[in-house]
């Protein structure tokens, strides 16, 4: 049963009852017609031999290969697999959907912090590379022949395993899912959070770096090390992914949604959002457009 949002995106109403922990599908099937949609559970989606399906996880969109395995930990992030370029006609998928509470609990305690960690970082969506998927292959295929405690038994030791994986990577931009994600750095959490909230303003590397009381070159090196990113592109990451947003909740013309998220120019920001996303930003919002109206 389902249930369609103002914004067209499909809110999948799922088949867990109220005392159900966990609901798994595993079918084959020769194509993909369910329209872009979110829901309230987590979701550990599996697919193989459907190499070139069109998988869409917030402001992701990429063409998977013959095998693929994504967590997705957030109610309020949309979701599609569709045809892309598939020609399989015979698609095996598994989908496993169930809640649980990250922040408190069990996941407080020293053996689950590394399941806490990619529940985090599964806000974004999180794809897992091949060697990960293999480890758990075998467990994941004869989920759905279990029952009760030992079905619940398996997804746990799957999350365990996925979860010791260091290669998996997200997916969505943290500012168009709304996900704040956080270094453990306290000097960096300090800049990233007031790039955030002023993310639409002029932002100069001698600004923030007073604010660590840093030396300009001696903060880009460290924000470097500890993200993986340049102070540059993450503060362009932060406002292509509020830009994405805009675009497929508003109607707001392209040219204003850039002055507002932050771009000096309209030709530097359609370059830098093809250059991220793969396409024009009106390209991205009629694509997102024709995903959300198929009901």
């Amino acid at each position: 049963m389902n249930s369609k949002e103002d914004n067209g995106i499909l809110q999948e109403i799922t088949p867990l009852g109220e005392h159900d922990f966990m609901f798994v599908a595993d079918r084959h099937k020769t194509g993909y017609d369910f329209p872009l949609h979110k829901h309230d559970l987590f979701e550990l989606n599996f697919i193989e031999n459907a190499r070139g399906c069109r998988r869409i996880v917030g402001d992701s969109d990429e063409l998977t290969d013959d095998i693929d395995l994504v967590l997705i930990s957030s109610p309020q992030l949309e979701h599609q697999w569709a045809q892309g370029e598939c020609n399989s006609k015979d698609i095996h998928e598994i989908t496993v959907q169930f809640y649980l509470d990250f922040h408190t609990g069990i996941f407080e305690t020293n053996p689950f912090a590394s399941i806490k960690t990619m529940f985090e970082r599964a806000q974004l969506g999180m794809a897992f590379p091949k060697s990960a998927i293999m480890q758990v292959y075998p467990r994941l295929t004869k989920l759905s022949s279990l029952e009760g405690f030992w079905a619940v038994n398996e997804l746990f030791t799957i999350l365990y395993e996925l979860s010791t994986c260091t290669e998996a990577r997200t997916l969505a931009s943290s500012s168009f899912a709304k996900v704040a994600e956080s270094s453990e750095s306290r000097r960096v959490r300090k800049v990233e959070t007031y790039i955030r909230a002023h993310y639409a303003e002029e932002l100069r590397l001698e600004q923030l770096s007073k604010m660590v009381v840093m030396s300009p070159s001696a903060f880009s090196r460290f924000f470097k090390q500890r993200t993986g990113k340049t102070l540059a592109e993450f503060i362009v990451d932060i406002r292509l992914g509020h830009a994405a947003r805009m675009l497929i909740d508003t109607i707001t013309p392209v040219s204003e949604v850039a002055y507002i998220c932050g771009f000096n120019t309209l030709s530097n920001f359609n370059r830098l959002f093809r250059n991220r996303k793969g396409c024009s930003p009106s390209e991205f919002r009629e694509r997102y457009v024709k995903k959300k109206v198929i009901i």
